[in-house]
């Protein structure tokens, strides 16, 4: 899979934009504040419907414009597709596949795929479990596109949860005990959906450690297969699944219904959701002698590093090995790491249908990464001679 042309119409700093791509290694080169990561970052947009730069959508729409077109023509087994989004703030975003709109844009999410290496994903080892959970969850949706629909149900549900335990506990008693009365209702919606969410979250985590395992070792050299692994912490009690296997949604609905019941004074108290894949984490950990330590707190800067690298590569393993080969993104991550660890990566990468990679030095683009190059300046992009 890769893209071979990229439109933009008022995304972030580019007006307009055509942009032929080609297979391979494709190296966008400028100074900060030039727009090349705007670039990789429409193609990423295309890919989950959000970015991995802001949380909103408002930033990607270009000063003064109402809205943004990202378009993309994307080879897969030799046919080619067109896909495209208008960015609408505050309104719903529309989507096309060749030209034909689709019912809702969610259904472009997983067409085309894509794994982006960032400097801020060292957040995803040091930061808080949103991070973490953000990560799984974009993870999730990319090998099963349907469970975006599932995301988003779930997080409607707890908007609606919160706003009514806020209102039941600070009502009078007569008020309180009809929404309390609604609330057992909204508990059902709520496991019923987040056992479904858990259940894919459990599966994905199995299917990825020994991937992570497998990354962490090429990346960091001289450890064991075993060096590196991470485990699901959920706020909901688990049963113990049989051997090999994750439980699955049917199992987990009972045990997170016994939750909720079991915190509904502290939730009423706070005016919040306390139990539910929204309150859930993944634990991170390095061999250390005869014990594990969480990778925050106790690793290295070099090791969290490592360990976020893995990370990333082991989501594009998992991905490759469901199909296609995912696009992958290198956005001024080089400029992040010694050179030891910048060949390293680069040596992982190389053999990727499509690579793109931002740089504000064009030495920073290690030499197992030649390909096309672009320069990026003021805002205009030209094929580097």
């Amino acid at each position: 899979m890769h893209v071979s042309h990229l439109s933009l119409h008022d995304f972030r700093s580019y007006a307009t934009l055509e942009l032929p791509l080609e297979p391979g290694v494709t190296a966008f080169v400028g100074r900060n504040g030039q727009g090349k990561t705007n670039l990789v970052e429409a193609i990423d947009y295309l890919s989950r419907l959000s970015s991995h730069r802001v949380a909103s959508d408002a930033p990607l729409v270009r000063h003064g414009a109402e809205r943004a077109v990202v378009r993309a023509a994307v080879v897969r087994d030799g046919r080619t597709a067109t896909l495209e989004v208008e960015i609408n703030p505050g309104k719903a975003n529309r989507a096309r596949v060749n030209r034909s709109a689709l019912p809702r844009a969610r259904e472009l999410v997983g067409l085309v795929r894509t794994v982006v290496f960032a400097p801020d994903d060292l957040a995803l080892v040091k930061g808080d479990p949103t991070d973490r959970r953000r990560m799984l969850d974009d993870l999730l949706v990319l090998r099963a596109p349907r469970l975006a629909g599932v995301k988003a149900d779930y997080e409607r549900i707890l908007r609606q949860r919160n706003t009514l335990l806020k209102t039941a506990g600070s009502a009078r008693r007569s008020a309180a005990e009809g929404a309390l009365a609604t609330l057992d209702a909204w508990d059902a919606h709520l496991v019923s959906v987040g056992a479904e969410l858990l259940a894919a979250r459990l599966a994905l985590v199995h299917d990825l450690r020994p991937y992570l395992a497998k990354a962490y070792a090429a990346v960091a050299r001289g450890v064991g297969r075993d060096a590196a692994d991470a485990e699901y912490r959920s706020s909901v009690e688990l049963p113990t699944p049989a051997a090999g296997a994750t439980p699955v949604a049917a199992e987990l609905a009972e045990p997170f219904r016994v939750g909720l019941e079991a915190r509904r004074k502290d939730e009423l108290d706070r005016g919040h959701t306390l139990v539910g894949p929204h309150r859930d984490d993944l634990d991170c950990s390095l061999a250390s002698a005869e014990t594990r330590l969480p990778v925050k707190g106790y690793a290295s800067h070099g090791e969290s590093w490592s360990f976020s690298l893995a990370l990333r590569l082991a989501s594009y393993d998992l991905l490759r090995d469901d199909g296609d080969d995912p696009i992958l993104v290198l956005d001024d991550v080089f400029a992040e790491l010694d050179a030891g660890r910048r060949d390293q990566l680069a040596g992982l990468v190389a053999g990727a249908e499509q690579v793109l990679v931002t740089a504000a030095v064009a030495d920073d683009v290690p030499a197992a990464l030649a390909g096309a190059r672009f320069l990026v300046k003021d805002g205009e992009v030209h094929r580097d001679a």
